[in-house]
């Protein structure tokens, strides 16, 4: 099993940016994607980044373009998501996961691991 455990979250002004981290523990071998997903308030889990860990292969979403960054550190077997220009609409609970053969990226049961999600606020 692998255990996923998120940090970073937090309240911030719109225009602020925040920096999430994603711990991976367990039995970690064979991963070979990480992901961030978010959920808001009665909407859709929805992903944000995704990061292949072989090649670090970054693929996000296009409301977060060019303001999120995802990026992994492979000897601590963390993943990390750096946000900038924060919006509003940016407010969710994030969720770090993981998955031994994600193949496409988008499709949410690929991801067999979940964090317990750390809440990201953005006011306005």
């Amino acid at each position: 099993q692998v255990q996923l455990a998120e940090t970073g979250g937090g309240s911030v002004q719109a225009g602020g940016s925040l920096r999430l981290s994603c711990a991976a523990s367990g039995y970690t071998r064979g991963i070979n994607c990480m992901a961030w997903f978010r959920q808001a308030p009665g909407k859709e889990r929805e992903r944000v980044a995704s990061i292949f860990i072989d090649n670090g292969r970054a693929i996000y979403a296009d409301p977060v373009k060019a303001r999120f960054t995802i990026s992994q550190d492979k000897a601590k077997k963390e993943a990390y998501l750096h946000m900038i220009n924060l919006k509003p609409e940016d407010t969710a609970v994030y969720y770090c996961a993981a998955g031994r053969y994600v193949a496409d990226v988008t499709v949410v049961s690929e991801y067999e691991f979940w964090g317990q999600g750390t809440q990201v606020t953005v006011s306005s």
